[in-house]
């Protein structure tokens, strides 16, 4: 064990911050905010396992490229990518340039800024299937708004959703969200062609919309998705394509650009902003002519810096076809992961997700707490369940490092008799 960590070490140099001096003992973390941290995938418990040790990183000091540095002062190869937020590397020189001028030019005043409109046309120029954009800053709210201007075009109330969507009221049944709300909000199984359908028409005439995230640990049947257009059409229900975490990845337009199925209504966000937060609900102009009718509206939607840095991001987007770089390094990483996963399969029973976009899935959750925590101690920052992905700042050589240094924490956890983690 001791071996393989010094090796690893040397292999991924870990690098103080430069001129900055940071207490070497864990500190005491969540001692102001309930539950550590104010999001919720970011906990330690949730990257490292429940008994989280000591020796794992819990807070972020800086990040540059793909590489993020801890509280402690250690340099890591970043898989997590702000939770998909990122997908040009953190701190991108262009983006961070348009970023400091729009915090020159005052970020936010009584009118609506020039570059709202601007950036609201280049996306109506890049996905022209969104002819008029409102944002917000979150993809929680812009996915609820879209849902509020489903309500509004159809007159109905009733919701049918696939995948996640953020933890606002409208589609979630944790503790704290009224009974009358969850009763509007159904679920179907992805790529489930008869379940899906079945439940459509059970609702009919009551379906306001059906609000789809295009890939969920694999990628989509493009029937099933061609059967749920088919059939909002013929309900009259709208249907939404919650793109925060595959638009500007997967392709520039997301999985309605690359499976050739546009749907009424689209939510972007995260790489939109390249980790300032912004996003967008936009679509067909009749059914956004219902937000003139209700009410979104966010005093800090039209700030003007994230604005400017996703101005820049769709502009580099485009200019350096960014999504065909992120499927090049991704399959690299994905290619590899299935290796290892042929190889070690005591300890991985599947690579979920796709090249843009994907994680291990592991045997059992003590042997993915064992290899994260063991990736860690060697300079790798993976995330044990969805998602990991690539940004333009990895290369081949870092992927390819990163492959030797997880199959170097998968043959230990494998080894280890009890496994590491086993107290989890």
């Amino acid at each position: 064990m001791a071996a393989r960590r010094s090796a690893g070490s040397a292999a991924f140099r870990r690098a103080r911050v430069t001129g900055v001096i940071h207490d070497t003992s864990r500190p005491t973390t969540g001692s102001h905010i309930p539950g550590e941290t104010s999001t919720g995938s970011k906990r330690c418990e949730a990257l490292f396992g429940p008994d989280c040790p000591d020796d794992v990183p819990t807070r972020l000091v800086r990040s540059s490229g793909a590489r993020i540095w801890d509280e402690r002062g250690r340099e890591f190869i970043d898989y997590v990518m702000g939770l998909g937020a990122v997908a040009l590397g953190y701190g991108h020189p262009e983006v961070n340039r348009a970023a400091s001028e729009a915090i020159a030019a005052g970020v936010v005043g009584p009118l609506p800024p020039l570059l709202e409109e601007e950036v609201a046309a280049l996306l109506s120029q890049s996905l022209p299937w969104m002819e008029q954009v409102r944002f917000l800053k979150t993809g929680a709210e812009a996915t609820l708004a879209a849902v509020r201007l489903a309500r509004v075009h159809t007159g109905r109330d009733r919701v049918v959703t696939c995948g996640y969507h953020g933890w606002l009221d409208w589609c979630r049944s944790e503790l704290g969200v009224p009974a009358t709300v969850r009763a509007l909000h159904e679920h179907i199984p992805f790529n489930d062609i008869d379940r899906s359908v079945a439940c459509l028409r059970r609702l009919g005439p009551d379906l306001a919309a059906v609000v789809i995230e295009p890939v969920i640990d694999g990628e989509p049947d493009v029937e099933w998705l061609n059967r749920m257009r088919s059939e909002t059409e013929r309900l009259g229900a709208v249907l939404i394509f919650d793109e925060i975490k595959t638009a500007f990845r997967i392709a520039l337009g997301g999985a309605a650009e690359r499976y050739g199925v546009n749907p009424d209504l689209t939510v972007i966000g995260k790489a939109l902003g390249n980790g300032f937060p912004l996003a967008a609900v936009g679509g067909r102009r009749d059914i956004m002519a219902g937000a003139t009718k209700s009410w979104i509206s966010s005093t800090l939607a039209t700030e003007q810096v994230s604005l400017a840095a996703a101005k820049a991001v769709v502009g580099i987007m485009a200019t350096e076809r960014v999504p065909r770089r992120l499927a090049e390094l991704g399959g690299r990483l994905y290619a590899g992961l299935r290796k290892l996963a042929e190889r070690h399969p005591s300890v991985i029973s599947a690579v979920r997700g796709m090249p843009e976009m994907c994680y291990l899935e592991f045997s059992d959750p003590p042997s993915g707490f064992g290899v994260v925590r063991e990736a860690a101690a060697h300079g790798i920052l993976w995330k044990r369940t969805a998602y990991n992905f690539v940004c333009v700042a990895h290369d081949p050589e870092l992927i390819d490092r990163t492959l030797v240094v997880l199959e170097e924490a998968i043959r230990t956890v494998r080894d280890d008799t009890p496994k590491k983690g086993g107290s989890c």
